[in-house]
């Protein structure tokens, strides 16, 4: 009954709700109208702060035991320099506040109003009184470390600092840390994110995108440049996020220094005069006004009204929820619209660039990218090597493949690595890797997640989308100085910014949709065939529209590299099939010597289902007529998580599985000839060129031999008939002679055109024209990095 009578009251506001947010969208597009109608004014030039010495600004309201806890820290910490300053404001306190001030702390200077102007009037008055260029403002519920003022200062490096926010720390440290001072926004799917993070690795300055309110240093003349915090978000909440965003908007910076540090009694003020709830409302509110104001692209404002109206649905008919707006908060912010219109000329009149990019900019890569100095060449490169697995041991082909060049760029540049791993344990098996890069992180990922019916990107992205896994690329780029993100497998090209001076590459395994779509045609049931199409126009949909936006583009073969310029000519001059599918061909021996008679050799991981499904094809269709005509032949089955032996309808004398095997050189000098019947997928297979090194005769299908030949008899024997790949085998056994000369002309082709090591090279000089290629061309004037502090290497 109580869900019921909810329901029927909100009904009300429900129905009138679309009517208000269609009525404020037409008010904010014309309003935007009247603008590009008047024109932009002129900014004022930008110049930088005097930072030898700040004001403290600390608004108070009957917080007299706040202040009787807390300030004394503030004197201790300002009381080396004789010009800094402490002010008080106090709005309109009946506690004795302004009486226990002037009588405990006399030097504090003590800004009386006659009537409570909330936190942010109250700030803004300070701001206007203060005497100092740079401008401290602190919760009266905030203790300071001795030395937290020194750090501020010296974040205004240069005239375009806006901001620098303390590190944050609660009063009770078993709380947890909800508030840091490291702070994230970010739009998703119409709707405004924001965040602290909490980031050890994070040790010197580093860019964010707002400054807390209650724990920052501000430049003065930039916060009243852009009219101080807004009225508009009285009582609480956000005016200091809407400062970040105009501040970026403006062209400007904001910093987070984790060397000042202070500790928050979190909500000690607020909290102790409203409830819960209402703090609720207030915040919902006024993330709708946040938007109101800011966000000036029409195709962002009409997606975030339309989402509104979702969520409020939502929470009507589920109840609250913190990541939802409501019809009260819908019906709050539209009675602010007179005050909207003002705030929203006031914030385009500042603007010098978009909503996106000043999403952008405080993310480390993006701002690296913009504010950094990028010499053309230089030398040695800084490479971030980016993959979705465990790179060691390398027991897959894609692992052989990665590890490969990772080795091999390690000792021609500074790397910088990061892997998703499955378990916390594979880290130490990358530590012969880690020693020989500049840093590394690991990001262990949770359980799969649940894939919602009916997402529009594919399966693979959905597994592998993390804000925290895209928080530490952002991260190393900053850090490190990075000039090349190198991104393995298609579901990772998500993580591919658009740069003006970071070039970002992409190796392709496998084309994804090209694989998905060679499955369509083989036998199943509906149910099979029509997921698989959908998730094959998923893939296309993904890859075409995220390839693009890639500097360099590296797949196995030119099949692959020609199935993709079918449908992405425009990637033509960016894409190569020499530079990656490659081993290190010094790690094997060519074995010369008598091999087990009538063997055949199957290797791949299980869990791979082209793998799964050729093994099925071989022993039902080809190893019977193999061992028809020659009754001692085996197949010799070796890799992980192997089919259980009475899945496969052969009899025991003709099959061996010797599941997982650590050192695959004895197999691969042991056994007669190596089987590669792969039906699906694409790409190189890593085990032909490990069988081509160490003189193996092969049999393969075509699509098998994929991007090294087409050619039977060449570098291996070549079939897709079963009768006719049993044959090619068959010849094998009997005619070693031609065998030993065609493992001969495979030992060539593959240390002479398959070496990584060589290809490596290539790879390093493909980066350096890209970057020559685009920093030739970047319009961005380079301006001072902070310092990277020494503990951002390893």
């Amino acid at each position: 009954m109580p869900t019921v009578v909810r329901l029927l009251k909100g009904l009300p506001l429900l129905l009138l709700s679309p009517i208000l947010l269609a009525a404020s969208l037409i008010w904010l597009l014309l309003i935007d109208a009247f603008f590009r109608l008047a024109g932009r004014k002129r900014k004022p030039a930008d110049t930088a702060p005097r930072n030898t010495a700040a004001t403290v600004v600390i608004p108070n309201w009957n917080g007299r035991d706040l202040l009787e806890k807390y300030l004394p820290s503030v004197v201790t910490a300002l009381a080396a320099n004789p010009e800094n300053e402490i002010l008080v404001v106090d709005n309109g306190s009946t506690d004795g506040s302004v009486a226990y001030l002037r009588e405990h702390f006399p030097a504090v200077t003590v800004l009386a109003q006659p009537t409570n102007l909330g936190f942010g009037g109250g700030s803004n008055a300070g701001f206007r009184a203060a005497r100092n260029d740079i401008v401290v403002l602190l919760n009266s519920d905030m203790r300071v470390a001795p030395d937290f003022l020194q750090p501020l200062l010296d974040g205004f490096t240069d005239e375009k600092v806006f901001a620098v926010s303390c590190q944050i720390f609660f009063t009770d440290p078993g709380k947890a840390r909800q508030e840091t001072g490291l702070t994230q926004a970010w739009w998703s799917h119409g709707r405004l994110g924001v965040r602290h993070r909490v980031d050890d690795a994070v040790t010197g300055i580093y860019p964010c995108f707002y400054a807390g309110g209650g724990s920052s240093a501000y430049d003065r003349r930039k916060f009243l440049e852009l009219g101080g915090f807004d009225a508009l978000f009285h009582p609480f909440y956000l005016e200091d996020t809407d400062l970040g965003m105009q501040a970026w908007k403006r062209g400007w910076k904001v910093f987070y220094q984790p060397r000042s540090v202070v500790w928050h009694e979190h909500r000690g003020t607020i909290g102790r005069t409203h409830k819960p709830d209402y703090i609720n409302t207030v915040v919902q509110k006024n993330f709708l006004l946040f938007l109101w104001k800011n966000l000036h692209g029409s195709g962002k404002l009409v997606h975030h009204f339309a989402r509104s109206f979702a969520d409020a649905l939502l929470t009507y008919l589920g109840g609250p929820s913190p990541e939802r707006t409501s019809c009260p908060a819908i019906w709050r912010a539209f009675r602010q619209l007179p005050g909207v219109a003002r705030s929203r000329w006031r914030s385009r009149s500042l603007a010098v660039t978009g909503d996106t990019e000043a999403f952008r900019r405080p993310l480390g890569a993006y701002f690296h990218d913009h504010f950094g100095a990028h010499p053309p060449s230089p030398r040695p490169l800084s490479v971030l090597f980016l993959s979705p697995y465990a790179i060691c041991p390398p027991i897959h082909g894609g692992g052989v493949f990665m590890h490969g060049t990772a080795s091999a760029l390690a000792s021609r540049c500074r790397l910088h690595l990061i892997a998703v791993l499955d378990e916390e344990w594979q880290i130490r098996q990358h530590d012969s890797l880690v020693s020989r890069c500049a840093s590394a992180d690991f990001l262990v990922r949770p359980a799969a997640k649940t894939f919602t019916f009916g997402a529009i990107e594919p399966h693979a992205v959905i597994e592998f989308a993390s804000a925290d896994l895209e928080w530490m690329i952002h991260r190393t780029v900053y850090l490190n100085r990075v000039d090349v993100v190198q991104i393995e497998y298609t579901n990772m090209a998500q993580y591919a910014g658009q740069f003006r001076n970071i070039v970002t590459a992409l190796f392709e395994h496998d084309v994804y949709f090209q694989s998905i779509g060679r499955g369509l045609a083989k036998p199943g049931s509906a149910m099979r065939k029509a997921s698989a199409a959908f998730e094959y126009l998923r893939a296309l949909r993904y890859e075409l529209r995220a390839l693009p936006k890639l500097d360099l583009v590296q797949v196995c073969s030119k099949d692959n590299k020609d199935y993709l310029l079918s449908f992405l000519p425009s990637l033509k001059d960016r894409i190569s099939d020499t530079l990656r599918a490659g081993i290190d061909t010094g790690r094997y021996t060519m074995h010369t010597g008598p091999r087990d008679q009538f063997t055949m050799l199957f290797l791949g991981s299980f869990r791979h289902v082209p793998n799964q499904e050729a093994l099925d094809w071989f022993a039902k269709l080809v190893l019977p007529r193999v061992a028809e005509r020659c009754p001692a032949a085996k197949l010799v089955i070796i890799g992980s998580d192997p089919p259980p032996r009475h899945s496969l309808p052969v009899n025991d004398r003709n099959i061996e599985i010797r599941g997982f095997v650590e050192n695959l050189h004895e197999p691969f000098a042991r056994y007669a000839v190596f089987v590669c019947p792969i039906l699906s997928g694409s790409g190189v297979r890593v085990k032909l060129l490990e069988a081509f090194c160490t003189g193996i005769p092969v049999v393969s299908t075509f699509l098998g031999a994929e991007g090294l030949t087409a050619v039977d008899g060449e570098i291996c024997r070549l079939a897709d008939d079963p009768n006719e790949f049993a044959n090619r085998i068959l010849e094998l056994f009997d005619r070693p002679e031609e065998a030993a000369q065609m493992v001969r002309r495979a030992h060539t082709y593959v240390t002479g055109e398959r070496d990584i090591t060589r290809m490596t090279e290539r790879l390093l000089e493909s980066y350096q024209s890209a970057l020559l290629r685009k920093r030739a061309g970047s319009a961005i004037s380079p301006e001072p990095l902070p310092p990277v502090p020494s503990s951002a290497g390893r």
